[in-house]
């Protein structure tokens, strides 16, 4: 449709005549012979021209025109007048109307007016939501970035930061998960309570056990003290379970029954303690595959997922690699005290163009070598480390004109199946999900490419 045109006309002939001519020129057309009720008709939402009659039996058009130019300034209002003089087109242009129209009408000359008025209309739609988006910003704490992907994760973090329930933040190693933990302590209720932090990855099982429940003096070998544990440390705030896919599958159960029950037993004692604590884990690992190869408990994967926030790989951000670069140049130019003020674009098109495994981390270390070795005000890509430098995408290759050369529609669906895995970072619930296919179905195919490697 051209756009919605809200006429308001006593003559309902003159209603029906533009109605039938201004609907075949794909205008959708409403029609009110009532000053007062087309007035009252007028939506933001939904009216994107007012078109009006000067003289109506309740109302004068023009103060139809003042009171929409005062309410809803972003409606264009149309006159259309009989009298066709200089004071009238005057008149109607002082109250705020967009243009005016003379009887009768030449509904050529008035759907060029329609077009113009609507055209003005989104324009000035446009311009609003630019303007309101430039005012948002595009942070949420120290997490960065304007990227589609990004500001689905920000709307996220807004709706949920204020819960208690338990969240699962997934994504690459490097990609920012502790950020996203950091930014949800700090805008939940909790904020002004710990935010304990544990790797869980980093320390064998029975110091994992240990560190999260605690222990009493005497417990095992090097207990010396009391140790009263990270449940209780975290009391009124929020522990974070970093990597939490690695916490060893007999102690597994232990954490289970604290986050149940809400309570604690220290190693060694007798007594439970209870805790008041927001859970939040994250892992790189694809803990759904892990609960079906046995790996990580299905019954503690379903407890620490009650939401879960996926943050996205740095490659599929866009430009976002740009803005965080910027933000690093700054950072270490002044830490380094460097006259560095920016990225040449032709290093600016390398880091655009790397897969960056690593992620944001990657991205930061890399700003960081650069910095130290450029001898100009911008970064060139000689500054750059080597493997970003010289990095070229991959492509699928499934034959060329040759016939003889060409690949079957199996060995095509297995590079694909295999480059998307490597693009996921081998995390196979992703990857069935991009493909589209039950991850039963992934699993044999993957498990009949690895036996077809051995033959």
């Amino acid at each position: 449709m051209s756009g919605n045109i809200l006429v308001i006309e006593d003559d309902q002939d003159m209603c029906d005549l533009l109605t039938a001519g201004l609907s075949r020129r794909s205008f959708s057309v409403t029609t009110y012979t009532s000053g007062t009720k087309g007035l009252d008709a007028v939506d933001l939402h939904t009216t994107d021209v007012v078109l009006a009659d000067i003289n109506l039996p309740d109302m004068n058009g023009l103060d139809i025109c003042t009171s929409i130019v005062a309410d809803l300034p972003d409606i264009p209002v149309i006159i259309m007048t009989a009298f066709g003089s200089m004071d009238t087109a005057i008149a109607a242009i002082r109250a705020g109307a967009y243009d005016f129209v003379t009887k009768p009408l030449d509904l050529d000359i008035l759907t060029m007016s329609l077009k113009r008025a609507v055209r003005y209309r989104n324009l000035q739609q446009t311009v609003k939501k630019l303007s309101n988006a430039a005012k948002q910003p595009l942070h949420f704490d120290n997490l960065l970035g304007e990227s589609p992907a990004m500001e689905k994760l920000f709307t996220q973090l807004s709706r949920i930061a204020d819960s208690e329930a338990s969240l699962l933040i997934t994504g690459e190693s490097g990609s920012g998960k502790e950020l996203v933990a950091r930014a949800v302590h700090t805008h939940s209720r909790r904020k002004n309570n710990p935010l304990i932090t544990i790797n869980c990855a980093a320390m064998p099982g029975q110091l994992l056990e240990s560190e999260l429940f605690g222990h009493k003096k005497g417990a095992f070998t090097d207990a010396g003290a009391y140790n009263k544990g990270l449940f209780l440390e975290a009391d009124g705030g929020t522990l974070f379970l970093d990597e939490v896919g690695e916490i060893p599958l007999d102690l597994q159960p232990k954490l289970l029954r604290a986050l149940e029950e809400r309570c604690v037993r220290p190693v060694g004692g007798t007594t439970e303690r209870p805790f008041n604590v927001r859970i939040i884990a994250a892992t790189n690992r694809d803990l759904e595959s892990a609960v079906e190869d046995g790996l990580f408990r299905e019954d503690l994967f379903y407890r620490l997922n009650v939401i879960q926030l996926e943050m996205p790989p740095l490659r599929s951000r866009g430009t976002d690699i740009l803005l965080l670069a910027r933000k690093f140049v700054k950072h270490f130019s002044l830490k380094q005290s460097k006259a560095v003020t920016g990225i040449a674009d032709s290093a600016a098109a390398k880091l655009l163009d790397y897969s960056w495994p690593g992620n944001v981390r990657e991205l930061r270390n890399a700003i960081e070598h650069a910095v130290a070795l450029t001898c100009f005000e911008k970064i060139l890509p000689e500054d750059l480390p080597e493997k970003i430098r010289l990095f070229k995408n991959e492509y699928i290759l499934v034959g060329d004109q040759d016939p003889m050369e060409m690949i079957s529609m199996e060995e095509m669906e297995r590079r694909y199946i295999m480059h998307v895995l490597k693009t996921t970072g081998g995390n196979r619930t992703l990857t069935s999900r991009i493909l589209q296919v039950d991850r039963k179905t992934l699993y044999r195919k993957l498990q009949r490419y690895e036996e077809q490697k051995k033959l």
